[in-house]
């Protein structure tokens, strides 16, 4: 009986052991010949690695091939996920090394997926954190050290608002662009012509095969891929006179302040070939240092850069502002359009015009006898107000889109504000904002009528008498909604809902000089391959011609000449040794601040070739803040001497 359950026992044994032998044989031949693919392809990945050789971007030169953006050399470190459990341990060490948090090196490792592959955790990391991985590197197994290029700008922020900056790929951008071969820890343009011209500067990233130990330590090269260039861009500016732009808007600035004007932090300038639409100089003041958002900010530099009140990173020539005088050359050829007025045609400004309330000219006592070539030339406001009243806001504005005004330029860089043509429907839109929702309903109920209503009738007597039963019901919901007298003279001098960007104004200045041709600016003149092949060149788009008449347009080129010539022009001060200079200047008044301060010119006068127009914020007058701005930008693009910060009488 014993001897029986001993022979039982064995034979379940037995068929236990069979069973397991068995499995493993089964198993066996599963992994090794079904999953072979599989598990030959993770033991090569545990021993091998891919190590990215990243391209170099493209480089970014001037009109005359000075360099202005280029790439050096820095170390990098990446980790990559060995699927180790003492990673968060690994993590922790290197976090410490580089002065980080471990929860963001975590969060980059996260994102990765792919077993083994590397995450960029740092750039411009200094030679002594390098060292002190190389000696820690037994407990630091995944940790990679690279050389790779980096965005270095050789004249510092020169251009910066133009050019944006480059930084590592965010989740959004990596999420858009999954398809063409981004992956984390890569750069990607954030900004200015790095972003727009993206697919054309990135280059393709080469390779390096690695044979590692066990503690993923590099054994010996397997084979080398190498990356290839990013093309390079060469612009339309004019390194000159982009830094003097750049310098003047800063000297200006500081001027102000000493004057007494403590908002006078910022300003704008922008300089176009009148012939063709190539953006010679876009400056923006304050500006930012693009080296810094390459990589990890310090608290202090995110605030100088993100909190500060001055806001560097806006690209203030792409920002609308008042006109202010700069304006008065759209009134002045909107009337002899219109037919009601010839240059010759004159008034008597004795300082103020009454309409219901009084307007003051900007010099007390007024001007005198006045014609419109002299009303140009000491920038008589008396003039406008009664010019602008006789024509009435409808013609002002017509003229004013026909230089492009109140419209999108079309710059091929990001952030650029639409321009505000003053006028009835666009002081119902500035000031929806500020109703209630019940009010809001009403008035766009009212537009929606009176706008089928006039779409239906040819009639011109019964469009009037529908105009003003719209302004009737749109008074009883606000009186501010309809547009008034005193709107279209406050406007006449570029004042009011009168908005245009720093760009707007020069194209505007650039087609009166060039008889009425508008072109849309551009920034690039051509793309060129690593082997110095164009593969992309950007010729002049005309974007229309203004419909005026060529003797319109030589009056306000003449009133603006006169605005440079003694005694009494508002910017006779400079220009002295210059060839003929046309300008004009201007003051837009801000509530609760000192005013804006504006000048546009163009030059030289018989042959135009450049147009620039400046602002600059809260800084009381155009004269004395923003005309040493232009002097210095015409200067610099004529080839004269740069002269020092100049004071004149103002407007």
């Amino acid at each position: 009986m014993e001897k029986s359950n001993i022979e039982n026992k064995m034979k379940v044994l037995l068929i236990i052991v069979s069973a397991i032998f068995c499995v493993l044989v089964f198993r066996l031949v599963y992994m090794q010949l079904i999953q072979n693919d599989k598990y030959s392809t993770l033991a090569s990945e545990n021993r091998m690695r891919l190590i990215t050789i990243t391209a170099p971007r493209g480089e970014v030169f001037d009109r005359n091939g000075i360099k202005l953006v280029g790439n050096q050399p820095v170390y990098t470190v990446s980790l990559a996920n060995l699927g180790l459990v003492d990673t968060d341990d690994v993590i922790k060490r290197l976090a410490e090394i580089l002065g980080s948090d471990p929860k963001d090196i975590q969060e980059k490792i996260n994102q990765q997926k792919r077993l083994y592959e590397p995450v960029k955790v740092a750039t411009m990391v200094s030679p002594e954190i390098v060292t002190r991985i190389e000696e820690q590197r037994l407990e630091l197994p995944g940790v990679v050290i690279d050389i790779e290029p980096l965005r270095e700008y050789p004249n510092g922020q020169l251009l910066a608002h133009v050019m944006g900056y480059v930084r590592q790929i965010n989740e959004n951008q990596l999420a858009e662009n999954k398809d063409k071969g981004y992956k984390m820890g890569d750069s990607f343009g954030q900004a200015g012509l790095e972003y727009t011209y993206e697919s054309y500067l990135r280059g393709s990233d080469g390779g390096r095969q690695v044979e590692v130990d066990s503690k993923a330590r590099p054994v010996r090269d397997l084979g080398v891929k190498d990356p290839v260039p990013g093309n390079n861009l060469i612009l339309t500016i004019d390194h000159r006179v982009q830094q003097a732009a750049e310098e003047a808007l800063a000297r200006s600035s500081n001027e102000a302040l000493k004057l007494g004007h403590k908002e006078a932090m910022a300003g704008a300038a922008v300089a176009l070939d009148v012939r063709t639409g190539a953006v010679l100089a876009m400056a923006s003041y304050p500006t930012y240092d693009p080296v810094k958002l390459s990589s990890v900010l310090s608290q202090q530099d995110f605030d100088e850069i993100f909190n500060s009140p001055w806001k560097p990173m806006l690209n203030r020539a792409l920002l609308a502002y008042a006109p202010g005088s700069t304006f008065k050359m759209i009134v002045a050829m909107a009337g002899l359009e219109s037919g009601i007025i010839s240059p010759e045609d004159a008034i008597s400004c004795y300082g103020t015009f009454f309409l219901g309330r009084t307007f003051n000219d900007w010099k007390a006592g007024g001007h005198g006898r006045t014609d419109m070539i002299r009303a140009l030339k000491v920038s008589c406001d008396i003039y406008f107000y009664q010019l602008g009243f006789r024509l009435g806001i409808d013609e002002i504005a017509r003229v004013a889109r026909e230089f492009g005004l109140g419209e999108k330029t079309g710059i091929e860089i990001p952030g650029e504000e639409s321009g505000v043509v003053p006028g009835p429907v666009s002081k119902i839109e500035q000031r929806l904002y500020y109703l209630s929702a019940n009010q809001r309903s009403k008035v766009k109920e009212i537009e929606q009528k009176y706008d089928d209503l006039l779409a239906k009738t040819n009639d011109d007597t019964e469009r009037r008498t529908l105009q003003r039963k719209r302004s009737a019901e749109l008074r009883a919901v606000e009186w501010e909604l309809d547009w008034h007298d005193y709107d279209t003279i406050i406007s006449s001098i570029g004042q009011g809902d009168n908005r245009y960007t720093p760009l707007e104004l020069a194209n505007y200045i650039a087609a009166i000089a060039n008889g009425g041709i508008r072109y849309k600016p551009f920034l690039v003149s051509k793309v060129v391959d690593p082997g110095g092949k164009v593969i992309k060149e950007n010729n002049p788009i005309v974007l229309g011609q203004a419909n005026v008449s060529p003797r319109t347009l030589a009056i306000a080129r003449q009133g603006m000449l006169e605005v440079t010539t003694p005694p009494d022009g508002t910017a006779y001060g400079f220009f002295n040794g210059f060839p003929q200079v046309a300008a004009k200047t201007g003051t837009a008044e801000v509530l609760g601040h000192d005013s804006h301060g504006l000048f546009v010119a163009f030059a030289p006068y018989e042959n135009p070739e450049i147009a620039v127009a400046v602002v600059m914020e809260f800084a009381a007058h155009g004269s004395t803040a923003a005309g040493p701005v232009a002097e210095a930008m015409l200067a610099a693009y004529l080839g004269l001497p740069i002269p020092g910060q100049t004071y004149i009488k103002t407007e």
